[in-house]
């Protein structure tokens, strides 16, 4: 399993992952310019790591997450969110010509949401993101 996601991994940064790294790195560093935007330019520079390799981590909901989320997600979304996800999707498209970049152009896809709203998100390792069953 962990080769697949190697090898996924790689071929994601060559098809796109590092163009969305480097979008995530500029609205970051745009965010940062401003004072009130800097949470907004911390949260970017984390959804950069992610797109930079994102097979093997997942995202998962943040418990506690308040009106100050909520705010900033739409913030975020009118300086950054929009424009990101729209490089995901143009990616996502050029990936899915190929059936080798189809999981790609998935996973791409996939990433709309939190790339819009990543306030009240975190970013996990796939084995911290699985839940253990209750206890009968």
């Amino acid at each position: 399993m962990k080769l697949l996601r190697l090898i996924l991994n790689i071929l994601w940064l060559i098809t796109g992952g590092i163009w969305l790294f480097i979008g995530y790195i500029f609205f970051g560093i745009i965010a940062c310019i401003f004072i009130v935007t800097i949470p907004a330019g911390i949260a970017s520079f984390r959804m950069a790591s992610y797109a930079l390799w994102p097979f093997g981590r997942n995202v998962v909901e943040k418990p506690g997450a308040g009106v100050g989320t909520g705010l900033m997600n739409v913030v975020w979304f009118l300086v950054a969110g929009l424009w990101l996800s729209i490089a995901h999707i143009t990616t996502a498209l050029a990936q899915a010509i190929t059936i080798i970049g189809l999981p790609l152009a998935w996973a791409n896809l996939k990433m709309i949401p939190v790339t819009c709203f990543p306030f009240g998100k975190e970013i996990v390792d796939d084995s911290r993101s699985i839940t253990p069953a209750p206890a009968r």
